[in-house]
């Protein structure tokens, strides 16, 4: 669901200069899906088209099945119930070995501890107090992680970060296994830290760590998007908390990927969230049915293909429905995890697209009077 412009401009400049269609392996490999399917749409010759076609599905195999060995050696060092740690773990390289924070690369290292740090205690820390505690946890670790990871808002780093927390909350643990959480994190945080800097070292920046804080200012846009989403999924994961809903990290999720800063790209995110959740829970049901029991947990897999192969986010909203109802199906039963899944998507895309509206008008009373 991110947005990857680094690599868009890259692409850009290759067309201008005349250079995109002479990349080679390693660069091709490079491009996101929406670069693939860029180059292979443009590219007339039928022997060359059929190679970025074939690079294209190599690509994505590769990287479905590397996601799924570091997963699982993750799983093997820390426990299995630390597997989603090692995701988060792999999401975050994902994004640190391209992304930046705006700042001294060596200040960049104090983001991604910063991170990381509330990523080991926050989520944790919720699930121990009342709903109302926790509510305000969620605020300080949810703002504090736009305030140090989405410097630049087209990059969307952001939802890796706050995805993270989130899932890291829905799937909590306690005790020797939230030590050996704990443990993976570090050691994640530490890979996350060595590629960020070997990948960022010889760029430059003006400003500093502590630039991200002096620099907030709640009239501006972009903090009062910080804002925004930061009170949309704090009081949607209060609200399914206070009504007993199981699976309240997913209305969180929706609520975080649907909160765009600007309004009207947020309602026609919202509409775009229901309508294909919806479209992913019927896929889901048909193959579900279709496939023997023994294979219902290789949908969550084929689940990750559909995404690989996704340039878009209505697509990439389908395919992630997969991964999540795969394992919510053996607690909830195939029908009763759907029309969880549904609920709490379409619930929370309203409720989103509400509130967002309600921020935004108060926003502009108190900011914007002349």
């Amino acid at each position: 669901e991110d947005f990857n412009f680094s690599m868009c401009l890259s692409i850009v400049e290759h067309i201008l200069s005349g250079r995109f269609l002479q990349m080679t392996f390693y660069q091709e490999l490079q491009l996101n899906s929406a670069g693939s399917k860029a180059l292979i749409r443009i590219t007339r010759d039928k022997k060359e088209r059929m190679r970025h076609i074939l690079i294209y599905n190599f690509k994505v195999y590769l990287v479905v099945a590397f996601c799924f060995a570091a997963v699982t050696l993750f799983s093997m060092i820390f426990g299995n119930a630390n597997s989603i740690a090692g995701v988060v773990v792999l999401l975050a390289l994902l994004v640190l070995r391209q992304a930046h924070f705006g700042i001294h690369t060596s200040h960049g290292l104090l983001c991604i501890a910063g991170i990381f740090g509330i990523l080991m205690t926050g989520p944790r820390l919720s699930n121990m107090v009342s709903p109302f505690a926790a509510f305000f946890i969620n605020l300080i670790c949810i703002l504090l992680l736009m305030l140090l990871g989405c410097h630049n808002v087209i990059m969307s780093n952001h939802s890796t970060f706050v995805l993270s927390y989130l899932i890291l909350q829905g799937y909590d643990v306690s005790g020797y296994s939230w030590m050996m959480r704990t443990a993976g994190l570090f050691v994640g945080m530490l890979l996350c830290m060595a590629v960020f800097y070997k990948n960022q070292k010889h760029r430059l920046h003006k400003r500093e760590f502590k630039d991200l804080f002096h620099e907030f200012d709640p009239r501006s846009l972009r903090n009062r998007w910080y804002i925004k989403l930061t009170l949309c999924v704090s009081t949607v994961l209060l609200i399914a908390s206070l009504l007993g809903i199981p699976r309240a990290m997913w209305a969180g999720i929706a609520c975080m990927s649907v909160c765009l800063p600007f309004q009207k790209d947020l309602v026609k995110r919202a509409h775009i969230r229901w309508i294909y959740n919806i479209l992913g829970c019927m896929i889901f049901l048909v193959i579900y049915a279709v496939l023997p029991k023994e294979l219902h947990p290789m949908i969550g897999l084929l689940g990750g293909i559909g995404v690989g192969y996704s340039a878009g986010y209505p697509w990439q909203t389908v395919f992630n429905t997969f991964g999540a109802l795969s394992i919510a199906s053996g607690l909830f039963g195939a029908a009763g995890a759907v029309i969880l899944r549904i609920a709490t998507n379409a619930g929370a895309a309203f409720y989103t697209a509400l509130m967002g509206s309600l921020i935004d008008r108060a926003s502009d009373r108190l900011f914007c009077r002349e």
